[in-house]
């Protein structure tokens, strides 16, 4: 199984690359060195830092004809990550 499992492409993950910062949604398990050991494997590149960032499922709710009924959007993981100055990521090249 992947720790990666899929890099973020907002407005405001897009404005880090400027910096060269990226962002992925990573496993909730997994640690910075094995985050890190991936991103090098599979992009080529030097990471220099990594921050990460647990996000916490947001209560939802609805009401429906049948009554109310309440969830919770699943909790989550994420992971900025900074290159080397010179490093480029590229997540269109394979498109």
């Amino acid at each position: 199984m992947s720790i990666l499992k899929k890099p973020i492409v907002t407005e405001k993950a897009t404005a880090l690359n400027e910096k060269g910062q990226y962002a992925f949604e990573v496993a909730i398990d997994a640690n910075k060195v094995q985050i890190k050991k991936e991103i090098e494997q599979l992009y080529g590149v030097t990471v220099t830092g990594i921050s990460t960032i647990r996000t916490i499922g947001k209560l939802k709710s609805k009401f429906t004809k049948g009554g109310s009924v309440s969830g919770r959007r699943a909790h989550g993981k994420r992971a900025v990550v900074t290159v080397k100055e010179g490093d480029v990521i590229d997540f269109y090249s394979g498109l």
